[in-house]
C-alpha cells in the first residue's frame, strides 16, 4: 500500500464518522456515581445500584470512592440473593482491603451468604456448617465487636440446626434397626452440639440403643 492510500485511509478516519474512534468518551463524575449508586441502594433499587457501583469502580479505579463502590457491590448481590456473586465479591474486598474498618461487617455478610440459605434439618447441612465456620472465625479474631455479637446468635442456630439433623438421622436408623448407626448420631449431639434443645432425647434413645445392642451382643455369645 503506497503513501498516498495511507493518507487517505487516514484522512476518513479523523473526518466525518471515522472521527468517533478517536473520541473520549465522557464519564458521569465519581462523586456522582457514588451519590447515586448509595440513593439506589437506599431505595431497594438494588440492580440499579450494583450497575451503577460497577461503573464507578470500572472508570474511576483509583478514587477514594473505589472501596465504596467494592464494598456495595458485594452488598448490592446479597440482597439480590445472587450468593455466590457476592461471596467472591466480599472475599475480594477483604483481600484487597484486609485492614479496612469494614472487614468484620465483610466477614459477617460473608457467612450471611451461606446463612440464609439454610434449608429444613432433612436437608444437607454443607451451607449450614461454612455459615457456623465463617462465624467463629469472626468470633474469634473480632471478638468485641458488634458483628461478633450478631454471629454468635447464628452460631447457636447453625448448632441448633445441625442437631436437629443428626437427630433427624438418628430416629431413621433407630427406627430402621441399624442401632450402631443410630447410637452414633445421639452421641454426636451431646457431644459436639449440647445445649442445643435435644440432650434428653438424645439420651433416652442413646439408653434404648445400648439396650438393643447389649441384648444383641449377649444373644450373640456362645453356648458352652
Amino acid at each position: 500500500m503506497n503513501r498516498l492510500t495511507w493518507v487517505i485511509i487516514f484522512s476518513f478516519l479523523v473526518s466525518g464518522t471515522g472521527c468517533a474512534w478517536f473520541e473520549t468518551k465522557e464519564h458521569a463524575p465519581v462523586e456522582e456515581l457514588a451519590t447515586t449508586g448509595m440513593d439506589l441502594y437506599k431505595r431497594e433499587k438494588y440492580r440499579d445500584a450494583l450497575e451503577t457501583f460497577q461503573h464507578l469502580k470500572e472508570w474511576y479505579p483509583f478514587s477514594k470512592y473505589t472501596s465504596l463502590s467494592e464494598l456495595k457491590i458485594a452488598d448490592a448481590h446479597y440482597q439480590l440473593e445472587e450468593y455466590e456473586e457476592a461471596i467472591f465479591a466480599y472475599q475480594e474486598f477483604k483481600t484487597l482491603h484486609p485492614r479496612n474498618e469494614a472487614i468484620p461487617y465483610v466477614i459477617h455478610q460473608t457467612g450471611m451468604c451461606y446463612f440464609d440459605r439454610m434449608d429444613s434439618i432433612d436437608r444437607d447441612q454443607s451451607v449450614v456448617r461454612q455459615a457456623q465456620e465463617i462465624f467463629e472465625q469472626l468470633v474469634a479474631q473480632y471478638p468485641d465487636s458488634t458483628y461478633a455479637v450478631k454471629a454468635r446468635k447464628h452460631i447457636d442456630e447453625c448448632k441448633k440446626s445441625l442437631a436437629g439433623h443428626e437427630m433427624y438421622v438418628g430416629r431413621y436408623y433407630y427406627k430402621t434397626k441399624h442401632y450402631r448407626g443410630a447410637l452414633a448420631r445421639f452421641e454426636r449431639v451431646l457431644s459436639d452440639y449440647p445445649a442445643a434443645g435435644f440432650d434428653e432425647e438424645a439420651r433416652q434413645y442413646i439408653d434404648q440403643c445400648r439396650e438393643v445392642l447389649e441384648k444383641d451382643k449377649l444373644f450373640r455369645l456362645p453356648v458352652n
